[in-house]
């Protein structure tokens, strides 16, 4: 191996993608289970340069000839190269999220920040805030220490902190909708960063969002960052201009892994539309409607006769959260969808949201579908849920001329959206 990353388990990395797209090398993932493993890789030094993540960030240190002081500070090393049988360990993790707070235009200055979890990831972005002149930096664990000064999630709360930092895994894929504080219950906050970057909207991330706090990033272009810089010492030269290539591969890791969502009318183009998209854009395709027959074995009609309509929701909601927080999706809604506030939030976490708006007139009455049966329901139905649609929707798709012109307004659309 000559580039790659090494750590306990890598399955769902980005790093691969991220570090070939920047450079063009071969970058291999290489998982080490146990702690003999890494040992026996480190003694070996068969690389010319690799990343470190959990859990060999500080055990790797003890193989460097040479450390540099902000990683000896922090006490972790996450990229190594090695020259001429010598390693040499740096922190780019540091630099990774000192971007992220600068691209959001997070101000450090005077502020209380908050710091959940106790991890390596926490030491960085405390030298971080500590560096960006924090004038108060707090740690928040499961587990207070109090001989440490730390708090408990139910303390943070009435902190009065300005910026929140999340360092654990709470809200990770798969494990998502996980978040231990009540960021409703903080005001005055400005800023939550979330190291996490898997879903693109975690739970703190998303509960910040509907609080109104001005600035909710999570981790990925902290990830894409720490790997422009590592590539740089990987090969000892510097990018022309390192922002814009963080820029570059973020908007294009975005477009990759994130899901497009259709939603709008019955009848108003999603599933022919959706797969027209879908193959243009490399997703799989997948109608939330066909899941929840497979997954009940009763057509929608037979489950509305039974059941009404209530529990066709909750079904609707179950594979919804279902299938929401995986990735590289074209996901076809059903037309109700949005009646439910909390699918538009499990849709939201790791996708976009496309309206395909179909005028009235050019939608179709029956069909099999219980709620649009006639043309006065369609015309209530059509009242009811557009403001809902608009809503939620990231963007509007016109569906009033051909398929072709919908599906170019689309990839028109997600453009906009990728490259913002």
């Amino acid at each position: 191996m000559e580039y790659g990353l090494i750590g306990g388990r890598l399955g769902h990395s980005y790093s691969k993608v991220i570090h070939e797209m920047l450079c063009g090398y071969r970058y291999d993932l290489c998982p080490l289970p146990t702690e003999a493993d890494a040992r026996a890789f480190l003694e070996k030094r068969a690389f010319k340069a690799i990343n470190v993540t959990l859990p060999y960030k500080r055990l790797v240190m003890e193989y460097c000839s040479f450390i540099d002081p902000r990683a000896k500070a922090i006490g972790a090393v996450n990229t190594v190269v090695n020259h001429n049988g010598l390693l040499y360990g740096y922190n780019t993790d540091y630099l990774g999220f000192a971007h992220l707070c600068a691209a959001h235009g997070v101000d450090f200055t005077g502020r209380t920040v908050l710091i959940l979890g106790t991890g390596g990831t926490h030491n960085t972005t405390s030298a971080v805030a500590r560096d960006k002149g924090a004038a108060r930096i707090l740690t928040v664990s499961r587990k207070p220490d109090p001989a440490k000064g730390e708090l408990s999630y139910e303390e943070a709360v009435h902190s009065g902190a300005q910026i929140v930092i999340n360092t654990t895994p709470a809200g990770m894929y798969p494990n998502v909708g996980t978040c231990n504080l009540d960021i409703a219950a903080m005001p005055g906050l400005e800023a939550v960063l979330d190291v996490v970057y898997n879903p693109e909207k975690t739970e703190i991330i998303l509960r910040a969002e509907e609080a109104g706090v001005p600035v909710a990033a999570s981790g990925l272009e902290m990830l894409v960052a720490q790997a422009v810089y590592a590539a740089e010492y990987f090969l000892d030269r510097k990018f022309e201009d390192a922002p814009a290539e963080i820029s570059r591969v973020t908007a294009a890791i975005r477009r990759d892994t994130l899901n497009v969502v259709l939603i709008g009318m019955p009848s108003s183009g999603k599933s022919t539309i959706g797969r027209m998209l879908a193959e243009k854009l490399g997703k799989r395709f997948l109608d939330l409607d066909d899941e929840v027959v497979k997954a009940d074995g009763r057509t929608i009609p037979e489950i509305f006769a039974a059941e009404g309509e209530d529990s066709f929701r909750r079904k609707e909601t179950e594979q919804t959260a279902r299938f929401a927080k995986e990735g590289r999706q074209l996901l076809s809604c059903g037309g109700g969808v949005v009646k439910r506030p909390e699918n538009i939030r499990l849709l939201h976490q790791n996708g976009v949201i496309l309206f395909l708006d179909r005028p009235l007139e050019a939608l179709t009455v029956g069909g099999g579908r219980p709620l649009s049966s006639s043309t006065d329901a369609l015309r209530a139905m059509y009242t009811e849920r557009r403001p809902l649609y608009l809503a939620a929707a990231d963007a509007v798709v016109p569906n009033h001329t051909t398929v072709t012109d919908a599906v170019n307004a689309a990839m028109e659309a997600l453009d906009e959206i990728f490259d913002h």
